[in-house]
């Protein structure tokens, strides 16, 4: 789920939450030029921040929940993208703040499952790219990213269960699990998500963001538990490039 700041708890299941940065560290300042910040706002007030990722200078990347913890609530809600940003709470000459015209949520998303928990957010305006704003890499349809691997997650997430979100950009350490160590999420799907981080360790990302393995994106912060206990569960960015691709196309 995004940051709400609302008493929502009650409206999640146990698994909600998976938004902290907990063990991790803090990025070197526009290290991660891709890196966008969500903004959230609704007609009727309600605000909530999420983490994404600009794929094109026209388009951000980010899960299909992000913006809707709670979408009961969250209708007619305006997205406001800042890129080129480490400390929200300092603005620098870096930032871009950008509107967002059209919220592309998969076609099969499904907020019960979270299967498919995967949006493109149209902007404005294009992005300019800059050595701070910049656009991340996505695999190819067939990348298929084994179990083992060493990866990253970024965000502005909490860095701890009951610590406020971080004013700056952290990142963290996080091993792709075997698809077994995700059996005791009900509707886990391989082929679909990725189960990631250490069962031994507590770590999480940021909701929305993405996970990075070699300098690709190949996965979106999806859900987790919500003690933050790993594994958590990513959407796999892989099967959806053919979707992607047609929407980026079509600008």
């Amino acid at each position: 789920k995004c940051r709400l700041f609302l008493l929502l708890a009650f409206l999640l299941p146990p698994e909600a939450g998976a938004e902290e940065i907990i063990n991790g560290v803090e990025s070197k300042p526009h290290s991660r030029p891709y890196m966008a910040h969500l903004e959230i706002l609704t007609d009727r007030g309600y605000v909530a921040s999420c983490g994404g990722f600009l794929v094109s200078q026209e388009f951000v990347m980010t899960a299909a929940h992000s913006p809707s913890p709670a979408s009961l609530f969250l209708l007619n809600r305006k997205i406001t993208v800042t890129l080129g940003a480490h400390d929200m709470k300092q603005e620098e000459s870096t930032w871009q703040k950008l509107e967002v015209s059209e919220q592309i949520i998969h076609p099969n998303y499904n907020s019960f499952t979270k299967l498919n928990d995967i949006m493109l957010l149209k902007l404005q305006t294009r992005a300019k790219l800059t050595h701070a704003v910049g656009t991340i890499s996505l695999p190819t349809w067939s990348t298929f990213i084994p179990p083992g691997r060493t990866c990253r997650a970024a965000g502005w997430g909490r860095t701890g269960v009951t610590e406020p979100e971080s004013d700056t950009l952290r990142e963290v350490k996080l091993r792709l699990m075997d698809t077994r160590a995700c059996n005791h999420y009900f509707f886990y799907d391989h082929n679909l998500q990725i189960c990631v981080g250490n069962p031994r360790k507590t770590r999480s990302g940021d909701s929305g963001g993405p996970l990075l393995c070699a300098g690709v994106a190949q996965g979106i912060v999806s859900y987790g538990r919500g003690d933050a206990k790993p594994p958590a569960v990513f959407t796999r960015i892989s099967p959806y490039v053919p979707w992607i691709n047609k929407i980026l196309k079509n600008i």
